[in-house]
């Protein structure tokens, strides 16, 4: 430590007073640099604090983050599952649809061969086809007007599997039931 009587003896007063004006001055300089690192530290701790706001909000902006990414993989997941299942019902569909599709082309075939042999039998065996498909009908007048519609729908020539015979047939066995009621 610094002994100021001795100091006071050693030195003149010029002396002395150059080193209180140096103390002075050391003493101003040492107050401003203690206001400098107050206001640093001041600043620090401010940033310290931006830093830590900034950093929770980080943390939750990332759990918030992470929550989303979790229920899209979850939606994602879920979607692809439905997906799958989609997919699995079309296959089967599609699979029914050629079963369906063959068993028409076959029964399509064996239609075309029994119309064929119809055909080569000739107009008498219309006739009786006629016949066997107004039975069941009795002497009721609408009962027979609606089945002789639904049967010229069917075999009207201008369907694709229609046959003039068998039109004519059934309008002719129509008319012959009519004028006998």
């Amino acid at each position: 430590m610094i002994d100021f009587e001795d100091i006071q003896e050693e030195n003149s007063e010029e002396e002395l007073k150059k080193l209180k004006i140096f103390l002075f001055q050391e003493n101003m300089r040492i107050a401003q640099e203690k206001k400098r690192l107050e206001e640093e530290r001041a600043r620090l701790v401010k940033l310290q604090d931006d830093f830590m706001k900034d950093r929770v909000i980080l943390r939750d902006e990332l759990d918030e983050l992470n929550r989303r990414t979790l229920n899209e993989r979850k939606r994602l997941k879920e979607e692809n599952l439905f997906f799958d299942k989609k997919m699995a019902i079309l296959t089967e569909g599609f699979r029914s649809l050629e079963e369906d599709r063959r068993k028409f082309e076959k029964e399509k075939k064996a239609y075309l061969e029994r119309m064929n042999a119809q055909a080569s039998a000739g107009p008498a065996d219309a006739a009786k086809v006629a016949e066997f498909l107004f039975r069941n009908i009795g002497s009721n007048p609408l009962g027979m007007r609606k089945r002789y519609k639904d049967l010229l729908k069917v075999f009207h020539p201008d369907n694709l599997f229609g046959d003039l015979e068998l039109s004519q047939a059934l309008s002719k066995e129509y008319q012959r039931r009519r004028e006998g009621n």
